[in-house]
């Protein structure tokens, strides 16, 4: 073989390597990824079957259910456009309450639950997740910048 013909060789076989490493990264980075869905997204049947994902939207005022010693808890998350059903086994963050924004992420059931492995609350009283915001917002549902709540009629004519 010609020194030509090997560095050719030794040329194409790094390409070879380089290619095969860039999909295998690929494939581990798309296995990790963590898709954000609103409610009207899930209800529409957007997430794959099975797969971990993000649920984002609103704690619906009076949906929160917990027995007494028990750590799961049930209530319902909405984008104002639709609802979905959560179910959360573990102790919720501090700042957890109804009509707040959360992030959950979990599985939907068979039964059209989504059961949460993690609750994220918002941090503080400024603070909406940036999918959130974006989502009420496309919703129709503008968002008070100050208290990081959906704006009511006062707050958007000041």
């Amino acid at each position: 073989m010609t020194p030509r013909r090997q560095r050719m060789f030794a040329v194409g076989a790094i390409f070879v390597g380089v290619c095969m490493a860039a999909v295998l990264i690929l494939q581990a980075l798309e296995e990790n990824i963590n898709h954000f869905y609103s409610p009207t997204a899930v209800l529409a049947g957007e997430p794959i079957p099975g797969k971990a994902f993000r649920l984002g939207g609103l704690v619906v005022d009076g949906s929160f259910k917990r027995a007494p010693g028990n750590l799961t808890a049930r209530f319902v998350v909405t984008d104002n456009m639709s609802d979905v059903s959560v179910e959360y086994t573990g102790v919720l963050p501090d700042l957890f309450k109804e009509g707040q924004g959360m992030v959950a992420m979990g599985t939907l059931s068979d039964q059209g639950v989504f059961v949460a492995d993690e609750v994220l609350a918002k941090h503080d009283e400024n603070y909406m997740s940036p999918e959130v915001k974006k989502m009420l917002e496309e919703a129709g549902h503008p968002v008070d910048e100050t208290s990081g709540a959906p704006a009511t009629a006062s707050s958007v004519l000041e």
